[in-house]
């Protein structure tokens, strides 16, 4: 046998292949049905607070029940906030509800959650990628809510039977926090439409390094007056180029954007038009041509 032969066409089978998979949607495999509720609790809950904590969630009796530790909220809050701000309890708690498909999602929020907006939450949610939800999020005492968000995604994971990319659970937590310190310099509105204007950038024109990511935060930023100091430009730079290496699907990230950010679907609406126009359709069409440049370049390659 011709083992060089047999080895380059294995390896020519698999450059097909994978470019076949790059071109395939992702697929989402859920277990939870329609009207499921899956509860998260803070493990360091008495019996008394876990008991009043259900019923002002209104917890079906048929819904499972996780625990989220303060382990848990370091390991995943540790790179964002400082460790005496996370405490040495986890107390924050939620539900997540799953409605039909197609319905967004929407945060309830506690008057104990005295930090974390319900926006902040939402978009730190699509970030992780998920799409369809309805969460109520609470504490027994007024907490910030930050722990919040480790327990909504391990609810997720466990509804869903899948298991969410450990940068991108980091990432979204990181969200979370730079957000919320923007919130308090312009706003909850501008704050989302900010974050979210520069997601659909990103994902319209991705940057290939450091200082194309700040150049769009800055443009986003500039062209819709938002003012933020430099240090708040620094943090948003550091969260986006994570962001950028970490496994997002920026095209679903783009579309949810879009959903909740009259700034997002704007921009979405300009490239939707610009695609549709004779220059986009000039620029798609060289594009194909750029593609099957490339696999005329692979079929070459493993040919010789």
């Amino acid at each position: 046998m011709n083992i060089k032969f047999l080895k380059s066409k294995i390896n020519y089978t698999g450059a097909v292949a994978l470019i076949g998979l790059s071109l395939l949607p992702t697929l989402v495999f859920a277990d939870a049905a329609v009207g499921d509720s899956f509860v998260s609790l803070g493990a360091n809950l008495d019996k008394n607070q876990r008991n009043a904590i259900l019923d002002e969630l209104d917890a079906p009796e048929t819904a499972e029940i996780i625990e989220v530790t303060n382990a848990e909220e370091h390991k995943y809050l540790g790179e964002s906030i400082p460790k005496s701000k996370i405490g040495k309890k986890a107390l924050s708690s939620s539900m997540i509800t799953y409605p039909k498909p197609g319905s967004g999602i929407k945060v309830d929020v506690s008057d104990n959650i005295n930090y974390i907006t319900e926006s902040t939450y939402r978009n730190a949610l699509t970030t992780a990628g998920v799409t369809d939800a309805e969460v109520k999020i609470t504490a027994p005492t007024s907490v910030s809510g930050t722990a919040a968000l480790t327990g909504i995604l391990k609810a997720y994971e466990v509804s869903n039977d899948i298991k969410i990319d450990e940068n991108l659970k980091k990432v979204a937590n990181q969200e979370m926090v730079v957000a919320q310190d923007i919130q308090q310099s312009v706003g909850e509105n501008k704050t989302d439409d900010l974050i979210n204007a520069i997601k659909v950038q990103m994902s319209q024109n991705m940057p290939e390094n450091e200082d194309q990511v700040r150049n769009i935060i800055n443009n986003v930023s500039q062209e819709y007056n938002i003012n933020i100091s430099d240090n708040q430009v620094d943090s948003l730079v550091n969260l986006f180029v994570k962001m950028k290496n970490s496994n997002v699907d920026w095209d679903k990230v783009a579309k949810e954007a879009s959903k909740y950010s009259k700034v997002a679907k704007d921009l979405g609406t300009k490239a939707s038009d610009y695609l549709s126009s004779e220059q986009g359709q000039q620029t798609l069409e060289k594009s194909k041509g750029i593609f099957a440049k490339i696999i005329d370049f692979i079929k070459s390659f493993f040919a010789n």
